[in-house]
């Protein structure tokens, strides 16, 4: 049985009330990747925390535990509004005004939707309707494309 993202965040707030939980995404076979921040960054230390922390929940699974890296997931509305101003991929459920995938940037997150500027043109995508999304890498200015 696969444990729900909220019995795994309410595990990390046992752990450390200060581990965000990020994303909980299948890593093939009984493979599970957790996706996991913290203030003070991930170490290897906090993965092998969180590692021996889910072991009795995680019985019948392999588990990953990683730092979000550049394309950090963005899975709650408060994840757009810290990243206000920063390029995103948002990946929607259903096609919304025509499409279902939007890169573009944050402009806002308000109640129940966030605002992409994508293509010149803002987006009110609402939350229940985000399948996935991420942040894109920002690419220095002067390095090589």
């Amino acid at each position: 049985m696969n444990p729900t993202p909220q019995e795994i965040e309410n595990r990390l707030d046992g752990i450390d009330r200060q581990i965000e939980f990020l994303a909980l995404e299948s890593a093939g076979g009984d493979g599970l990747r957790l996706f996991i921040d913290h203030p003070d960054g991930v170490t290897l230390e906090l993965c092998q925390k969180v590692t021996s922390g889910l072991q009795d929940v995680l019985v019948d699974h392999s588990l990953e535990v990683s730092s979000p890296g550049p394309e950090r997931p963005l899975t709650k509305p408060g994840h757009f509004e810290r990243f206000s101003g920063r390029r995103a991929k948002v990946t929607t459920t259903e096609p919304f005004e025509g499409r279902r995938n939007f890169t573009g940037t944050i402009v806002e997150a308000r109640e129940g939707e966030v605002v992409l500027e994508s293509d010149g043109q803002n987006f009110e995508i609402p939350f229940a309707s985000i399948e996935r999304s991420h942040l894109v890498p920002e690419i220095p200015q002067g390095a090589a494309k």
